[in-house]
């Protein structure tokens, strides 16, 4: 069988089990046991490698089985590695079965141990076989599963950007599935063919946190699928809001979670129900709010080193909310960073709708009295430009003409420059900038298709309902 063909069975077994009533996400969640356990059979086996899998909960007791037993052993299977330390305990970790009926059990389990050997497959096959379950995952947009996938073209074009080198380390500390890890570590593994620096680059150079047991746990198997494994795990399940952990890192690159407040629901022991806004006090935030992007911001600019570099993506708010907080962080951005570049990115690119976002790049620079900005470039490909998941999605040739501009800096139409002065001159620090004129509001027809249209009318509603949820969070918190 073809490589081309097993993609396709694979995801032809996810339709069938998703027409009897299994979800993608559910199936993907099996799909990782059951594949890694395979994996390292195949390993010990074909490879001669060890295995830090006991032998009560291997490959081989479990393919053995059927009916019952089997669903009584993969359950145990699961209990038993979820305790287990390393990348093991990460990708298990509080794993259940959702395939509880043992012929569908038995047959991904038969699928699997029929396809192999899988250690015989290269790398972007596996990885391709992945990542498309992933984004179809991702495209539940009612399992929230969106919320943790960035379109790839976004994420290459970051990478390009920030250039993170093969003896740098890179973090992302609100992970997801691994996105922005795996296109570092593809972009710095062909810079050199010096094994100790690869080495270096496969077992010590990456660092992810998330805060979504389910969302580590693929971020961990992605990057097992594409070569990343060293034994440990470079990913661990965390709020990494909560706390200062000391590493500093050569390079940051990240999509924090969209949502711009954290609450949490408090029931009173009389039954009444109370929302908590959450915000964390920690010594090296210069600002509290309960702005969670805001609060993502702080944390890179702390974890980021002495000259740390950072590509972040963020949504408009950061860039224009008003008072103390917003003002300040974005203050402290242009004065004691080098906030040198801001992508303006088009709307309709998301799975969460209602969500316009930009990329932000910053470098951090030593404490001096002198402002570290001396000019943003922006570039703008929001203005005029009109995508959606379905018929006009965005793809990695849509962003070659901003990498371009990135490096070469030559003002065009749609990227220009602004000084620190002109900057800090701008009320309440405004840093949401545009100057391109949008044809659509004085030419009909320059209007996009109507599908086009009607989506933007429903992420602009979306958008403004979150808003108004956020004034009223607001206002609900300062009456108590």
């Amino acid at each position: 069988m073809s490589n081309e063909q097993l993609v396709s069975k694979v995801w032809n077994y996810a339709h069938v089990l998703r027409d009897q009533g299994v979800s993608y996400g559910d199936y993907l969640e099996q799909i990782t046991y059951l594949l890694f356990l395979k994996m390292d059979e195949e390993r010990v086996e074909l490879l001669g490698e060890k295995t830090c899998i006991p032998s009560q909960w291997r490959w081989a007791k479990l393919a053995e089985k059927d009916g019952d037993e089997l669903e009584l052993q993969y359950r145990h299977t699961l209990e038993g590695l979820a305790r287990e330390s390393g990348l093991i305990g990460t990708i298990f970790r509080k794993s259940q079965n959702k395939l509880s009926d043992p012929a569908k059990l038995k047959r991904v389990v038969s699928l699997i141990d029929k396809e192999g050997p899988w250690v015989g497959l290269k790398v972007d096959v596996k990885g391709q076989i992945y990542e498309g379950l992933l984004e179809r995952n991702a495209s539940e947009v009612r399992s929230g599963a969106g919320q943790y996938f960035t379109p790839r073209p976004v994420i290459d074009a970051i990478v390009k950007c920030v250039n993170p080198k093969i003896d740098e380390t890179v973090c992302d500390p609100a992970c997801g599935t691994g996105g922005f890890l795996l296109s570092g570590f593809e972009h710095m593994k062909t810079q050199s063919q010096d094994r100790e620096k690869l080495r270096q680059l496969k077992y010590k150079a990456l660092h992810g946190v998330d805060i979504v047991d389910e969302v580590v746990r693929l971020c961990a198997m992605n990057l097992y699928l594409h070569g990343i494994d060293n034994g440990g795990s470079p990913v661990q399940q965390g709020d990494a809001l909560a706390g200062d952990g000391g590493k500093r890192f050569d390079v940051v690159l990240t999509n924090p979670p969209f949502g711009k407040k954290s609450s949490y629901t408090v029931v009173g022991e009389d039954g009444s129900v109370s929302t908590e806004r959450e915000s964390y006090e920690r010594e090296d935030f210069k600002f509290s709010t309960s702005n969670k992007q805001l609060n993502f911001l702080q944390h890179i600019m702390t974890i980021l080193d002495s000259h740390g570099r950072a590509g972040v993506v963020l949504p408009d708010n950061v860039l224009f909310e008003a008072g103390r907080a917003g003002e300040g962080i974005r203050k402290r951005l242009l004065e004691s960073f080098n906030f040198h570049t801001l992508l303006r990115l088009p709307t309709g690119i998301w799975y969460s709708p209602g969500v316009k976002a930009n990329v932000l790049f910053f470098d951090k620079r030593p404490a001096s009295r002198e402002a570290q900005t001396k000019e943003l470039w922006v570039y703008d490909y929001r203005t005029n430009v009109h995508k959606t998941l379905k018929t006009k999605r965005l793809i990695q040739s849509d962003l070659d003409d901003f990498v371009r501009c990135y490096q070469e800096r030559q003002e065009t139409e749609r990227f220009r420059r602004f000084t620190y002065d002109e900057l800090i001159q701008r009320d309440k620090l405004n840093l949401d900038i545009f100057w391109l004129k949008d044809d659509s509001l004085e030419d009909f027809d320059s209007l996009p298709e109507p599908d086009m249209l009607a989506t933007e009318i429903v992420e602009n509603l979306e958008a403004a309902l979150e808003q108004f949820r956020s004034v009223s969070a607001e206002l609900e918190g300062e009456a108590k």
